[in-house]
C-alpha cells in the first residue's frame, strides 16, 4: 500500500466532509539517539549504525484512521540466526546501552482493523572494537650436519571487532613491514575465532628480543578508537606450568575448612593465577590469596569441580582441576525380598529370605555398611552370605541373605551406614523378622473415595490405606494419563500415610490419581495399586463476559449468553436482570443457550445481566444495552488545519469520523465544548441539517476566536434525538512555524521516494562529516546556525552520474471545488530554498504529483550547474485538480562535488505573492498575480503542531 498522509483544509464555519478512514500506509522509521550513520546498501535497505553502549532510539511513522497500533518484533542479523522476537507495542523503541547481540533487523508493524497492515524495516548494525589478545608460541628445531637449533616465534594477535579491525605490528616505535624485513612474516591464519593477525619472526635474532605492539583499528567508524597491547620478547620468555597441593580428589567432611595452592614452576612473565569452579561460581565464602584457595566451613553446596589456570599469554594456558566431594548422608531404606525364585511373597521356613539396605550418600562407594543380628555383628557364614553391593538392587546397596530359613533366624537385624573416620553421623535402620512381623500389604481405596468432588478453589484429600501390611510401606502417588506430572510439579509424590492432599484445587488437577506401595520399607513384592478420581466442579464458563450492545430505539434486542463448558453440566437456573432488578419472565428451558428478547425504548437501556449456575457456582454475562451513540474518533493523522484571524485570535478546524453510525438513532448532530483550564469557553450544538453522518467519512469543524498562542482542550459527542453520547477530547494549540526547516526527525510528514535509486539526508552543521569535500554542499541551513537541519543529497560514492533521489511531500488533498472569484482550481503556493554549490552541480527538478486514476508528474521547476554559496529562493503557484504532492528530484552530477540542498519549504493555499522572476524549465519566467490569503494566514503542514497531534 502507497506511503500518503491527507491533509484538508475548510475557510468556512460550516460542518465540511470528506473520506477519513483508511488503513495504514507503508511505515517510515526514522531514528534519534546516537547514531553513528545511515545509509542505503546494494538492495535499498536501511542500515542504521550504533556504537555499542550508546542508546537506540528509532520511531514508526505510519499514517492511517482511526490510529494505528505498531508492534516492534527483530530478527537476528543473519539467516542461520534463531528468530528473536520481542514486541513492543508503541511508536517509539528505545533500546539503552545497546549491546552487539542487539544487532540485527528491526520490523514496525503498524495494524488499525482496516485493510493490510503496514510494515517497514531498519537493519541496526552495532560498531565495537575489543581490546586485543596477545598470544606468544615459539618452537625449536634442530638441524643436522653442522648442528644448532633454530627458534621461531609466533606473536598471534586476535580481536573481535565490526567492522573488521585493521592491524598494525611495531617493534618498539618502528612499523614493522614485511617487505623491508626478511627474518618477519605477517600473515592471517585459518580457522580462527575472531579476526587474527599473525607475527611470525624466523630463526629468531638478537635484535628481535624487543618490545612489540599489536595496534588494531576500526578507521574511526562511529568515534572508536584505536586499541593496543604490548609484549617484551626476551631470551628468558616461556609458558606456564603449576602443580597443585593436592591431589585430583578431595574428600571432605561438612564444615571442614579447604585449602587448595597452586603453584607456579614455570613461566616467563610471571603467570596470572585464577580459581575458577564448574558448575557455578566459586562460592560466596571463598577467599583468593594469589595462587592460594581458601574455602572456609565448606557444605555439600560447594561441591565441585575447582580449576586452576595460569596465563601468561606464552603458548597455552596451564590447567589443572580438582574435584571436591563433600561428604553426606540421608535418606536409610531397607526391603525385604522374600525367595524370588519361588515367587513368593511371605516368609516362609526352609525358604531363602533377603534383607537389602541403601543409603544416598556422596561419595556413594565410600559408604561403609555393617549388618547386626540381635545386636550382635553379622559375618559370612554358609547361611548368612553379605553382599556388599548387590547386583540385584540400586548402586550403592548392601544386602544379608538368609539361606535355608530356620526358627533360629527369626530375629531383629540392625543395617548401619556410615563413613569410616568420618564426622558425619551414622545412619541405622532395624528389621524385625518374625512370623507375626512380615505381611504382603492389601491397598484399598475407603468406600466413597473411588470419585472424589471438590469445588475449584477449595482443598482435597484423595486416600490410599495399607491394610494388613507389616512393615507398612509408604504410598507413592502419580498421573494416570501419561506426561501429566502431579500438582506439585514432580512425576511422583511419596506419602507416609497414603493421603494425599491438594490445596487451591483448579480444573486442571481433575483426572485419575494412581496410588502404589513403594518397594522399600517394606516388602520387595509386586506393586499393590488403586486410583482415585479427581473431579473439580466450576462454575459456567460463559461467552460473553461483557458486550457493548448498540441499537435504535423500537427496535427488538436479542441477548445470547453462550455456555461454554460446565462442571457440573447440569444447570440449576438461569436469571436476567437489568440494572440489578430481576425480570420476571417463564422460567427458561435449562438446556437451551440462554436468551432475552425485548424491544428497547428510553426507559430500559442500561445494564442487562445473565446468572447462569450450577451447583458449583453462578457465573454472568453481562450486557451494556444502549441507543446512545458511538464515540466519535478525531482525525489524528492531520496536521494542524489553523487560519490566523485579526489581531491576536486564530481559528481550528476539527475533524473527525464517527464510528458505525447506523448502529442507532440517526445522529443530528454534536455538542461541542471549548475548555481552558476546566473553564468552559464555548458549549454549542452543531446541527448537521438532516445530513446524517457516513461510516468512515470525515467530518470538520472550525473553532474561532481563539488566542495566540494557547492551547486548548476540546470535547465533542454525538447527539441523537434520544440521546447524547459520551464526550472525547483532545488538545489542539497554536504554532508559529510556518514552513517546513526539517528540524524534526518526521521532516513534517516528508518521505522518500520508493521507486528512485538513493535518498534525500537530513543534516546540520554539527552532524557533518569533517572529511567531507568543502567544494560543495551548505555549512549551515538557511538560517545561518549549526543546530538548523537542512536535506541534501549526497554526491560522493556509490553514486554515479544520473542517480536521482525523490523527496516526497505529503499528500494534499484538495478540499473545494472552486477556487476564489468563481475560478475552477484553488491555488497554492510552493516556496523553497535551495543551495548548490561544486563544479559537478546536476539537476534540482521540483514536480507537481497530482493523484487521480493515475499519479500523473510535471516538471514545475528546475536548475541545474553550480549556483554559487549562498541560500537562494524559489517560487511558483499551482492550481491542481486534485490530491497533490509536491515532489524534490535531486540528479547527481558527473561527479563528487555535486551536493544539492533544500530548506524552509513552504505549500500555502492562494496565489504567490508578485517577486523576482524564477527559473522554470530553463527558461526565466515571470510568476504574477496578487496574494489572496496573506502567506502567514494559513499554516498548512506546520511541524510542530503536526507531530503535536498526531500522537497526542
Amino acid at each position: 500500500m502507497e506511503l500518503f498522509w491527507i491533509l484538508l483544509f475548510s475557510s468556512v464555519s460550516t460542518l465540511a466532509w470528506g473520506q477519513g478512514v483508511y488503513a495504514p500506509a507503508n511505515a517510515q522509521i526514522v531514528h534519534s539517539g546516537a547514531a553513528c550513520n545511515v545509509k542505503d546498501d546494494n538492495i535499498s535497505e536501511r542500515i542504521y549504525t550504533i556504537k555499542e553502549g550508546d542508546t537506540l532510539v528509532l520511531q514508526c511513522i505510519v499514517k492511517g484512521h482511526p490510529r494505528p497500533q505498531v508492534r516492534w518484533t527483530k530478527t537476528a542479523g543473519s539467516a542461520s540466526d534463531k528468530f528473536q522476537e520481542t514486541s513492543i507495542y508503541n511508536e517509539t523503541l528505545r533500546i539503552e546501552g545497546i549491546q552487539r547481540v542487539q544487532g540485527g533487523r528491526y520490523y514496525c508493524k503498524a495494524d488499525n482493523g482496516v485493510g493490510v497492515a503496514a510494515i517497514k524495516s531498519i537493519r541496526v548494525d552495532v560498531q565495537y572494537l575489543d581490546t586485543p589478545v596477545l598470544t606468544v608460541h615459539q618452537t625449536i628445531s634442530d638441524v643436522r650436519g653442522s648442528y644448532y637449533q633454530e627458534k621461531t616465534v609466533f606473536l598471534r594477535c586476535t580481536v573481535n571487532s565490526n567492522p573488521p579491525a585493521r592491524f598494525i605490528w611495531k617493534r618498539g616505535s618502528m612499523l614493522i613491514e614485511q617487505s623491508k624485513d626478511n627474518g618477519v612474516d605477517i600473515y592471517e591464519p585459518l580457522y580462527t575465532q575472531g579476526e587474527t593477525k599473525v607475527l611470525k619472526l624466523k630463526n629468531l635474532r638478537p635484535k628481535d628480543f624487543a618490545d612489540y605492539t599489536c595496534q588494531v583499528s576500526v578507521r574511526n567508524v562511529c568515534n572508536i578508537e584505536d586499541k593496543s597491547i604490548t609484549f617484551r620478547l626476551t631470551n628468558a620468555t616461556s609458558p606456564p606450568m603449576i602443580r597443585l597441593s593436592v591431589n585430583d580428589t578431595v574428600v571432605v567432611d561438612p564444615g571442614q575448612d579447604v585449602l587448595l595452592t597452586c603453584e607456579v614452576t614455570a613461566g616467563f612473565p610471571q603467570p596470572n593465577v585464577t580459581w575458577t569452579r564448574y558448575p557455578g561460581p566459586l562460592p560466596l565464602s571463598a577467599l583468593v590469596r594469589e595462587s592460594t584457595l581458601i574455602l572456609r566451613a565448606v557444605t555439600p553446596a560447594d561441591a565441585g569441580f575447582y580449576n586452576c589456570t595460569a596465563v601468561n599469554n606464552v603458548g597455552n594456558p596451564a590447567r589443572k582441576n580438582v574435584n571436591l566431594v563433600v561428604r553426606t548422608m540421608s535418606n536409610l531404606t531397607f526391603q525385604i525380598t522374600p525367595d524370588s525364585n519361588k515367587d513368593s511373597e511371605t516368609i516362609q521356613m526352609g525358604r531363602d529370605l533377603k534383607l537389602s539396605c541403601h543409603v544416598d550418600a556422596t561419595p556413594q562407594e565410600k559408604v561403609n555398611y555393617t549388618w547386626y543380628k540381635n545386636g550382635v555383628p553379622v559375618y559370612n557364614s554358609e547361611t548368612l552370605i553379605l553382599l556388599r553391593s548387590d547386583p540385584d538392587m540400586a548402586p550403592g546397596t548392601s544386602s544379608l541373605e538368609i539361606v535355608d530359613m530356620k526358627f533360629r533366624d527369626l530375629a531383629t537385624y540392625s543395617c548401619v551406614a556410615n563413613f569410616p573416620g568420618s564426622r558425619v553421623p551414622e545412619l541405622r535402620v532395624d528389621v524385625n523378622i518374625s512370623q507375626n512381623s512380615v505381611s504382603p500389604p492389601v491397598l484399598s481405596v475407603p468406600p466413597g473415595g473411588q470419585i472424589v468432588s471438590v469445588r475449584e478453589g477449595g482443598n482435597v484429600e484423595l486416600v490410599c490405606l495399607v491394610a494388613d501390611g507389616k512393615p507398612r510401606p509408604p504410598i507413592l502417588w502419580s498421573r494416570t494419563e501419561k506426561d501429566l506430572l502431579m500438582p506439585s510439579g514432580r512425576p511422583i509424590v511419596e506419602t507416609p500415610d497414603g493421603r494425599l492432599r491438594l490445596r487451591n484445587v483448579s480444573r486442571d488437577m481433575m483426572g485419575a490419581y494412581r496410588c502404589q506401595t513403594a518397594p522399600y520399607n517394606g516388602l520387595n513384592i509386586k506393586r499393590r495399586e488403586a486410583q482415585v478420581q479427581l473431579n473439580v466442579q466450576y462454575p459456567p464458563i460463559l461467552d460473553p463476559v461483557f458486550q457493548d450492545v448498540r441499537s435504535r430505539n423500537y427496535q427488538m434486542v436479542t441477548l445470547r449468553c453462550t455456555v461454554l463448558r460446565s462442571n457440573p453440566p447440569r444447570l440449576a437456573d438461569i436469571r436476567w436482570f437489568r440494572n440489578g432488578d430481576f425480570i420476571r419472565m417463564p422460567m427458561p428451558d435449562l438446556k437451551e443457550m440462554p436468551e432475552l428478547k425485548f424491544k428497547l425504548e428510553p426507559n430500559n437501556n442500561g445494564s442487562y445481566e445473565c446468572r447462569v449456575s450450577n451447583s458449583a457456582g453462578t457465573s454472568t454475562c453481562t450486557f451494556n444495552v444502549t441507543a446512545q451513540p458511538y464515540n466519535a474518533e478525531f482525525y489524528f493523522d492531520t496536521p494542524n488545519p489553523v487560519r490566523i484571524l485579526k489581531g491576536n485570535n486564530y481559528s481550528y478546524t476539527l475533524q473527525w469520523t464517527q464510528r458505525d453510525p447506523e448502529a442507532t438513532d440517526p445522529i443530528i448532530g454534536y455538542w461541542i465544548n471549548v475548555r481552558k483550564n476546566k473553564q468552559v469557553l464555548l458549549s454549542k450544538q452543531i446541527d448537521l441539517k438532516s445530513k446524517e453522518p457516513e461510516k468512515g467519512v470525515l467530518m470538520s469543524h472550525t473553532i474561532s476566536d481563539l488566542r495566540i498562542p494557547l492551547s486548548y482542550e476540546v470535547r465533542l459527542a454525538p447527539v441523537t434525538t434520544y440521546s447524547t453520547g459520551d464526550y472525547v477530547s483532545r488538545i489542539i494549540q497554536y504554532s508559529e512555524h510556518h514552513v517546513c526547516g526539517f528540524e524534526d526527525e518526521r521532516i513534517c510528514g516528508f518521505s522518500q521516494d520508493r521507486s528512485d535509486v538513493f535518498d534525500w539526508t537530513r543534516q546540520n552543521h554539527l552532524s557533518q562529516n569533517p572529511k567531507r569535500s568543502a567544494n560543495t554542499g551548505p555549512e549551515t541551513d538557511r538560517s545561518g546556525t549549526k543546530e538548523g537541519y537542512y536535506m541534501y543529497i549526497e554526491a560522493s560514492r556509490p553514486r554515479v552520474k544520473g542517480d536521482k533521489a525523490r523527496l516526497l511531500s505529503p499528500l494534499f488533498n484538495v478540499s473545494s471545488n472552486r477556487g476564489p472569484k468563481g475560478s475552477g482550481r484553488v491555488p497554492y503556493c510552493v516556496s523553497f530554498y535551495y543551495h548548490m554549490k561544486g563544479k559537478h552541480i546536476g539537476t534540482l527538478n521540483v514536480l507537481l504529483r497530482v493523484r487521480s486514476i493515475a499519479s500523473v508528474d510535471s516538471v514545475m521547476w528546475t536548475k541545474s550547474g553550480d549556483q554559487g554559496s549562498d541560500w537562494k529562493k524559489a517560487f511558483f503557484g499551482i492550481s491542481p485538480s486534485g490530491p497533490f504532492q509536491i515532489v524534490f528530484e535531486g540528479i547527481r552530477g558527473p561527479s563528487y562535488e555535486g551536493d544539492i540542498a533544500i530548506d524552509d519549504v513552504s505549500i500555502t493555499i492562494g496565489k504567490c505573492k508578485q517577486e523576482n522572476t524564477v527559473a522554470n524549465a530553463g527558461k526565466t519566467v515571470l510568476i504574477g498575480g496578487s496574494h489572496s490569503l496573506q502567506l502567514a494566514n494559513w499554516l498548512t503542514f506546520g511541524l510542530c503542531c503536526f507531530l503535536s497531534l498526531l500522537y497526542r
